[in-house]
């Protein structure tokens, strides 16, 4: 297959760097901008370019510079890692947990900014207590725990000690100094918001019992580099989470906390982005240990959160925007009040339910048999409802006792994330809110994060636990990897920025496509439409590609697209299905994925009309499917250069790419996750077929890993006739807490799979190492002069930092192969946990580097490491196969009626209750009738016809 002009940037459609919506970082602007120029020691330049004072050439982007200074390298960063390296020798010996070799010294030396602040702690003791509320509330614990202990604080007996303590407001106190003993009281519950509790007020003890003291001093021999003496998970680690209160205190007091460790300020900037949405700025803030002092970490983050108000106007304005549609993820697990009892009472939707007042009816013995939820407010509480026959009642009880209260009785708390899916509108409009250039988003935080958090001079928290923060960001050493020279059949494209066009190249090999058909799906949209076979759009658009590659009708559509595809003929005589689609659907798309992989084992690539006919863009969009077709054909696209895969190739090698997604906010509870491992089969480190499991729900450890690891080594082994003597994991979805999990989990099921491969040698045990791929952190990173900028400011491709703000003793690094295409760019943080080959830095900072050019479906370096980029597609494609559970929006009839499966009737005002172990009993049969359907969705997964293709892409 030959590759005909076209520049093939990876653009819509056509294999791009999707950021990956969890972990990519679009970038961050909002409308409401710091100003270019404020009184902040970072300040923006602009236009022409000139020192640290102006952009790159050509460029008016912003860049941070500290202004009327020269930029200073941390002295911590530089010299006390080189000895830190000589003391951990030998301090973590053995392939677990390895410490760092030693530092990357290729690349070009740069200095940069970080969004790290170093906090000096003086006080040598920290006490910490034990926090225990009596009696346990009977639901929403987590808010009920909080806010009791808000009240507690405003008792005499705690008052005198507010500035001395902090404490995650559920089990954990720690305090400046020894608190008086007993410690108890007792507080009448009510909400915030009103004045005094009611009469008949919830009575809550609260006991603060002394637990242990925490010494500061091993925390900072650790950080001092004295790693050999000092246990860490005992010394250190405690203090800093207790830090992280004493840090965390001002955020909590005066906003709210949404996501670990990011706090939200609902008197702070915000956006309309939809319908009663609001796009709410927040921050982030952690504390991490750092050379020599503590650093902590600040971010801005950006949330939709509903408007707070009536949720009888949010049903409505809502039901205007979507003709009624009202999905049933809308405002589920939102937090709503009520006080038509005479007092505030705080309940959470588990569903906007079908039926409205009128319509729904329970049996009353108080009330003598049937008797409508209407009819029951008005006789109970003499409330006539204004909207009992147009508005849906909301359900706060959920499986097995449905709890119903009307929709114009409630208020939307303020504060309430929305949890779902966002529309293409809402999409759109939080994009460009979130999207900030570096020069603004280091300016908000230093402006006005640091301000927010509470972290100046005179916050008296601070000040009591003796904690004193710098206000300028820290400056690291970094470098700039050079990239590596990437070849065609035909043709050396110049990699610039990252990326490269392929003006006149061939692939280096063309798959196959001997007999390809076309399908074209109909949905009624007449623009698009074709007049049958023969219509010479259709004709011309079928011949631009080859020449590149040289509800009820809803299901009545799928099953006539099925039958349609059984007249093609055996599937295995079938290269390639070419779909045409009038346009992305909810459903067909996702259907047609399902019946290609699962059910008929057949290749397919879509094709959305809307672009296919556009006569400008068309020639690029063919050529970004074309991309994708030809690796899907088992083709190989482009290959890198000289040595760039050394490292790699002197001996067999399979790199592996493991990850697992999880079910949604808006997905049926109990719907399964989907664990994907994918694994190169060829010396060039481009196919890398798959293998899929179900599992239970949000499980992350991966339950049928080994024989996941087996079906890749066997198809090394059918491609390549040996088994590969070296296997480097990349795993991805791993936050830093579940670390040690992965070795203690997932490294024996690896080490099993090597033992069974091969019956004949059951002790064939390749060389192994793993490696963790994290994108959800929030380090960033600033050029400190126009040189090494792009044109937006950013930090430019091939940017790698191991000093400074990575670890004291763990193998870790910050890597930015990518060119951030807006905001502010997003850097991958790898750590190699697990290592038998003895890597060095500068081996496997180069090698992940060179390794993300070889991304297949773009002409350009990816921000995560085509494994794990890989896998978590696959992972992605394999959710189509059981949309209808992972998207309660998509109408599937088969997950309705399996999470409705128990619970009739209703209780009126909240008078519906069940004991807690029914209520779990009924939870627990809900969602494993919800796992079994999904499970018969799913069949028996991918089909044999696929599993050694790249399908997915």
């Amino acid at each position: 297959m030959s590759q005909p002009r076209g520049r093939g940037r990876g653009g819509p459609g056509g294999g791009f760097d999707r950021g990956r919506g969890r972990g990519g970082d679009r970038g961050s602007s909002s409308p409401h901008r710091g100003g270019d120029r404020g009184g902040s020691p970072y300040r923006g330049g602009g236009g022409g370019g000139s020192g640290f004072r102006g952009g790159a050439p050509g460029s008016n982007a912003p860049l941070i510079y500290n202004a009327g200074q020269p930029v200073q390298l941390d002295p911590n960063a530089v010299s006390l890692p080189n000895q830190v390296i000589q003391t951990i020798k030998g301090a973590q010996p053995g392939p677990e947990r390895p410490a760092r070799p030693g530092y990357g010294t290729a690349g070009r030396v740069i200095a940069l900014r970080a969004n790290f602040f170093s906090l000096e702690c003086q006080l040598d003791i920290i006490y910490e207590y034990v926090v225990q509320i009596e009696p346990e509330p009977k639901s929403q614990k987590a808010r009920v725990k909080r806010r009791v202990l808000a009240l507690f604080e405003q008792t005499a007996l705690i008052k005198p000690f507010l500035n001395e303590i902090a404490h995650d407001g559920a089990q954990r106190l720690v305090a400046a100094r020894r608190l008086p003993e007993p410690l108890q009281g007792t507080v009448a519950f009510y909400e915030e918001g009103e004045q005094r509790p009611p009469s008949n007020a919830d009575q809550y003890t609260v006991e603060v019992t002394f637990s242990k003291e925490l010494y500061t001093a091993p925390m900072k021999q650790f950080l001092g580099g004295d790693v050999a003496n000092v246990n860490k998970v005992d010394e250190v680690d405690p203090v800093i989470s207790a830090l992280n209160l004493v840090m965390q205190r001002e955020a909590a007091q005066q906003g709210f906390r949404f996501g670990k460790n990011r706090y939200f300020f609902n008197d702070d900037r915000k956006a309309q982005i939809g319908t009663r949405l609001w796009a709410l700025m927040g921050f982030y803030s952690s504390v991490r240990p750092g050379n020599k002092l503590l650093m902590v970490n600040v971010n801005v983050c950006m949330s939709a959160f509903y408007e707070p108000g009536k949720l009888s106007d949010a049903l409505r304005a809502f039901g205007y925007a979507s003709f009624n549609a009202v999905p049933r993820e809308f405002l589920r697990k939102v937090k709503v009040s009520t006080r038509y009892l005479g007092y505030k009472r705080v309940m959470t939707i588990q569903r906007v339910a079908n039926l409205s007042a009128s319509r729904q009816s329970f049996s009353s013995a108080e009330f003598g048999g049937q008797t409508s939820i209407a009819d029951y407010y008005l006789k109970k509480y003499n409330i006539r409802l204004q909207h009992p026959d147009d508005l849906p009642l909301i359900d706060v009880g959920g499986p097995g006792k449905p709890t119903y209260i009307p929709a114009e009785l409630c208020d939307i708390e303020p504060g309430e994330p929305h949890l779902g899916k966002l529309g293409p509108r809402e999409t759109s409009d939080m994009l460009k809110v979130a999207s900030r250039k570096p020069g603004a988003n280091a300016q908000l935080i230093v402006e006005r994060g640091l301000q927010r958090l509470g972290y100046s001079p005179s916050t008296p928290g601070l000040n009591a636990f003796r904690l004193r923060l710098s206000t300028q960001m820290t400056v690291v050493p970094g470098r700039e990897l050079a990239p590596p020279s990437v070849t065609y059949g035909k043709g050396a494209p110049r990699v610039q920025n990252g990326s490269w066009n392929i003006l006149d190249v061939k692939f280096h090999h063309g798959g196959k496509m001997p007999n390809w058909k076309v399908l074209v799906v109909r949905d009624g949209v007449a623009e698009f439409g074709f007049n049958g076979p023969n219509d010479p759009r259709l004709i011309g658009l079928i011949k631009a590609f080859a020449n590149k590659c040289s509800d009820i009708g809803r299901v009545r559509a799928l099953e006539s697209i099925s039958r349609t595809m059984e007249r093609f003929g055996d599937p295995k005589g079938i290269s390639l299905i070419l779909v045409l689609l009038q346009r992305r659907d909810d459903y067909i798309y996702p259907g047609i994925k399902r019946l290609c992989a699962v059910k008929f084992g057949v290749r397919s690539q879509c094709m959305l009309l809307e672009k296919a006919l556009l006569e400008r863009g068309q020639d690029q969009y063919l050529s970004n499917v074309t991309l994708k077709v030809n690796v899907k054909l088992g083709g190989v696209n482009h290959r890198l250069g000289g040595d760039a895969l050394s490292w790699l190739t002197r001996e067999p090698t399979m790199l592996v790419g493991i990850d697992v997604t999880h079910p949604g906010p808006s997905s049926v509870t109990g719907t399964p996750s989907i664990a994907g491992v994918v694994a190169s089969v060829d010396k060039d480190f481009v196919q890398f077929p798959a293998s899929l499991r179900l599992q239970k729900s949000k499980q992350e450890g991966i339950a049928e890993l080994a024989d996941m690891i087996i079906e890749r080594l066997q198809a090394f082994r059918r491609r390549s006739n040996v088994l590969p003597k070296r296997v480097i994991v990349f795993r991805d979805g791993v936050s830093e807490g579940q670390y040690d999990k992965v070795i203690r989990e997932e490294l024996p099921q690896i080490f099993e799979a090597f033992k069974r491969i091969d019956a004949k040698n059951p002790r064939y045990h390749p060389t192994l190492s793993i490696l963790i791929c994290g994108k959800r952190h929030h380090a960033r990173f600033y050029p400190t002069d126009s040189e090494h900028a792009d044109k937006n400011g950013n930090t430019r491709p091939g940017t790698v930092v191991d000093r400074g703000v990575t670890s004291v003793v763990d193998f870790d690094f910050y890597l930015q192969a990518h060119a951030g295409l807006q905001g502010t760019v997003k850097p991958t943080h790898y750590i190699v946990i697990y290592d038998e080959s003895s890597l060095t830095a500068d081996a496997v900072q180069q090698g992940v580097h060179s390794a993300s050019y070889l991304y297949a479906r773009a002409t350009k370096a990816v921000s995560l490491v085509p494994p794990a980029y890989y896998a978590d597609i696959v992972c992605e494609q394999a959710r189509f196969w059981i949309h209808g559970f992972l998207n309660l929006g998509g109408g599937s009839d088969t997950a309705s009626s399996a999470e409705g499966g128990g619970g009739g009737g209703g209780g009126g005002g909240g008078t519906g209750s069940t004991g807690s172990t029914a209520m779990n009993r009924a939870r627990d049969a809900a969602e494993q009738r919800v796992f079994d359907a999904a499970k018969r969705m799913w069949g028996n997964g991918l089909h044999t016809n696929l599993q050694d293709v790249m399908f997915y892409l």
